[in-house]
């Protein structure tokens, strides 16, 4: 093999025009003759998959591969730890197929639960997707392996997803959409980061130098390099400009990128640079290529139990009335529901993984040696309900003394592509869990879905248990936890509703005529719900247990002017060993600008003993009390007694603790067009109204201020370069004009 080179000023402008763009569709850009292969890149995100024939874009046909929980599921299980396993299983299992980069994880927000995409997303709350899938980036680059951050940025729909313009708020972008990417590029530095298909305020994303350059890399300071996602790039040279190094697929287009050099329509000093990243990928993966190519094999049978116990904690418990679940030893069982032997363990589209194993709750029985009657109730298609069926289903549940009914979204209701246009789940699955619970009381619902789905019928069923998409593993899985050899931890990661209605993203989804209005602002999920007090089925971080657990003794302590840190107690009162997430949301006095009643800050899930407690201690940094002030273009800490709430989820407060932070003192860039209030309240606009309006008293011979109450009202609400409305023309133009000359003199 030729020697690398480790420069691409060794290249020429038609080799570093060729490394950014891609070989193939799942190939990176090479240079032979400079020791730069093309390297596989190809989809994750909860598993590998790579195309059999790398040369085409079937993504149905690929090599078996382990099948993880998608982001759904992972997520509800509020454990980073075991998220990071998953990771280093995932990479694994590309350093045996030779694939240099995994594309993922996706960490969009859950904007609107009809998002058909919802599956591979983790949650509805930044920090939350944020802190969980971390995780899985240094887990796998911890192996040798790339990951791609994806999809930067505001991709929350797949409706008119190649075109549609995300118009959005500076604030929402920083407190909602961008900072489950600005940690984990903070705290880990993903190799590289995948740009959305859409526009985020009429720029498409692969041709915004704001997003691409100004904040990834000059403000958060990315490392790596940004590819487009799968024909998300429109001009080569403008991708280039801001800040894009690979193209992918490739579009043949190498020669307009020479030409734009030629022609000054991008510079030679910026390609360069985008090809210098290329020039790092390749150095950086290469050591794990080369194990592949020695040879490596992971090991099947491990990676399937990783992906056992992964679904396990991403089970969600939420409703367990006369301990229906576990299932006790000689329970005489039915098992009613078509998903049970034939499983829903993933979602459709690009992450579609051909699995190297798969078991069904059906096999999972027959591997335990138990015996239950087993009923269809319904077909995974569209097709009316079969009388039949029901029947069937009716007479089965009769006989049993407990009822596991598997319901759901087929496989059809919800992919990549196309946006879900109901919450609901199929009519004839709700019908039949009506006639079986009329037949039987003893109903456990097991849910299979990729994103949240009403529940009308919730009173119908005894115990409901949210299984999400559990992954290759999910049929043996769910029967470990149903008959209690695991007590199910999973908490909530997006807020399970009824009614939409009572949702304001609705009022802008999926937007019209190319653009997206995202009015709500940062008014998304549990904020919108518990700051307006509207009704929900299951709260956000909300999930029960086989046991039960107390928080208290929960204390506060400043640790800085804008600085704390909790401490609580957990402590298992139950009689079986389990796990409880210890939530921490901060709940902010009332400030300049809107915020929700709360906002997650901190989490930590614990695994006691029965009997057994533990103290667990959260710190809180200033981002943790900030809101994003487009006035001071920046992040912003107000004085004031700031609660910091205990709790096991958004709306199950255990205990409040208080402590009053101090102002952070930033001062706005001040103007003509800022109000005499907005002067007056500034820490360095404040001292000079107080100097130039003595100076003017002095000069004028008077109060140039009324004293009238109703004056002062009018004056405060006045911007400074209107001043001659009310204060005359002499005297109104002097207070301009003395005002920004000092304020420069402060500020130059």
């Amino acid at each position: 093999m030729t020697n690398q080179v480790t420069s691409a000023k060794e290249l020429s402008v038609e080799q570093q025009a060729a490394l950014t763009s891609g070989t193939n569709p799942w190939s990176i850009g090479k240079v032979e003759e400079k020791g730069l292969p093309n390297y596989t890149i190809t989809d994750g995100p909860h598993g590998l998959r790579k195309a059999k024939n790398l040369d085409g874009m079937d993504v149905d046909k690929a090599v078996p591969a382990t099948c993880f929980p998608p982001a759904a599921g992972m997520a509800s299980s509020w454990n980073p730890g075991l998220v990071r396993e998953t990771g280093e299983a995932m990479a694994e299992e590309c350093i045996q197929e030779q694939v240099a980069v995994i594309l993922g994880p996706g960490i969009n927000i859950k904007r609107n639960p009809l998002g058909g995409r919802c599956f591979e997303f983790w949650s509805e709350d930044p920090y939350l997707a944020g802190h969980e899938a971390v995780g899985e980036v240094e887990g796998i680059q911890s192996k040798g392996i790339g990951t791609s951050l994806k999809h930067f940025a505001v991709n929350n729909q797949e409706t008119d997803r190649m075109r549609v313009s995300a118009n959005v708020s500076q604030r929402a972008l920083r407190e909602i959409y961008l900072p489950a990417f600005e940690h984990i590029i903070k705290t880990a530095q993903p190799w590289t980061v995948m740009c959305a298909y859409n526009k985020v305020n009429d720029v498409y994303a692969s041709q915004n130098k704001w997003l691409l350059t100004d904040v990834l890399r000059d403000e958060w300071g990315f490392e790596g390099i940004v590819m487009s996602d799968w024909g998300a790039v429109h001009n080569r040279a403008a991708a280039l400009n801001a800040g894009l190094n690979l193209e992918m697929p490739p579009t043949n287009t190498d020669d307009e990128v020479v030409h734009a050099v030629r022609d000054g329509e991008l510079k030679p000093q910026q390609l360069e640079k985008m090809a210098q990243g290329m020039i790092d990928l390749v150095t950086k993966t290469r050591p794990a290529m080369e194990k592949g190519q020695a040879g490596y094999r992971y090991d099947i049978d491990a990676h399937d139990d990783v992906a056992r116990r992964a679904a396990h904690e991403a089970m969600v418990l939420l409703k367990n009335e006369d301990g229906l679940l576990p299932v006790k030893p000689g329970t005489k069982l039915a098992v009613i529901g078509e998903f049970a032997r034939t499983p829903r363990y993933q979602g459709a589209g690009s992450s579609l993984i051909n699995p190297n194993k798969l078991t069904s709750f059906l096999d999972a029985l027959n591997e335990r040696g138990i015996e239950a009657d087993f009923a269809p109730g319904f077909t995974l298609d569209d097709a009316d309900q079969d009388q039949s069926l029901t029947d069937e289903a009716v007479k089965t549940a009769a006989g049993a003394e407990t009822v596991l009914l598997f319901l759901g979204l087929p496989a059809a209701a919800e992919s990549e592509g196309f946006d879900r246009t109901t919450l609901d789940i199929p009519a004839k699955q709700v019908e039949l869990l009506k006639a079986v619970a009329a037949a039987n009381k003893n109903v456990v619902v097991i849910l299979s879905n990729g994103s949240s789905v009403s529940m009308p019928w919730v009173d119908d069923a005894k115990s409901v248990l949210e299984a999400w998409l559990l992954g290759q593993a999910g049929g043996a899985a769910t029967a470990d936890v149903v008959f209690g050899d695991v007590n199910p931890s999973g908490k909530l990661a997006q807020t399970i509703v009824d009614d939409l209605s009572n949702d304001p993203t609705m009022l802008n989804w999926p937007g019209e005529e190319g653009h997206v209005e995202y009015g709500e602002g940062i008014f998304v999920g549990y904020r919108y719900y518990d700051t307006f007090d509207k009704p929900v089925t299951y709260p956000f971080g909300y999930g029960l247990s086989y046991t039960n657990f107390e928080v208290s003794g929960a204390k506060a302590e400043k640790t800085g002017p804008q600085s704390a840190r909790v401490t609580a107690t957990v402590k298992n009162t139950g009689s079986v060993a389990g796990a409880e997430v210890v939530q921490f949301y901060v709940a902010p006095p009332k400030v300049a600008v809107a915020r929700p009643v709360h906002e997650l800050k901190g989490f930590e899930k614990v695994y006691l003993e029965s009997g057994e407690s533990k103290e667990i201690s959260i710190d809180f940094d200033f981002r943790a009390f900030a809101y994003w002030s487009e006035r001071f273009e920046g992040w912003k800490v107000e004085a004031g007694r700031y609660g910091i709430e205990v709790a096991t989820s958004s709306r199950d407060i255990a205990d409040t603790v208080f402590v009053d932070l101090e102002d952070d003192g930033k001062a706005a860039n001040l103007t003509e067009w800022s109000t005499l209030k907005e002067w007056k309240e500034d820490p360095v606009g404040g001292p000079i109204v107080d100097k130039v309006v003595a100076d003017l008293d002095k000069r004028f011979g008077r109060n140039i201020m009324p004293d009238s109450q109703l004056a002062v009202m009018f004056l405060n609400s006045c911007v400074v370069g209107g001043m001659s409305m009310l204060l005359g023309v002499d005297v109104g133009q002097a207070l301009r004009e003395e005002l920004l000359a000092e304020y420069a003199k402060v500020t130059k």
